[in-house]
């Protein structure tokens, strides 16, 4: 069994949800994470749950998961015209 590892990858993304509201996070694999917060696999935040669906509407690559950590901080203090702005 061949085992696959993590992306060495990590981002922090944006989701708007169906009521435009915006979710900030993380992940070092951006493809699950998506499918997990709209419900096609297990997993995903219990916020996108009840507000699916979601789409990704911003993402930004980080060096290691301590710079996504810190920068996911840094977007969710921003004013929701900041977020629209960045995610223009």
């Amino acid at each position: 069994m061949v085992k696959t590892l993590p992306e060495n990858n990590w981002w922090v993304y944006l989701l708007e949800c169906k009521d435009d509201s915006l979710y900030c996070g993380i992940t070092n694999n951006l493809e699950k994470r998506l499918k997990q917060h709209n419900g096609e696999i297990t997993g995903g935040a219990k916020y996108t749950r009840s507000h699916l669906p979601c789409k990704l509407v911003y993402k930004e690559k980080a060096s290691n998961r301590s710079e996504a950590l810190q920068r996911e901080v840094a977007i969710k203090k921003l004013s929701r015209a900041e977020k629209q702005s960045l995610i223009r």
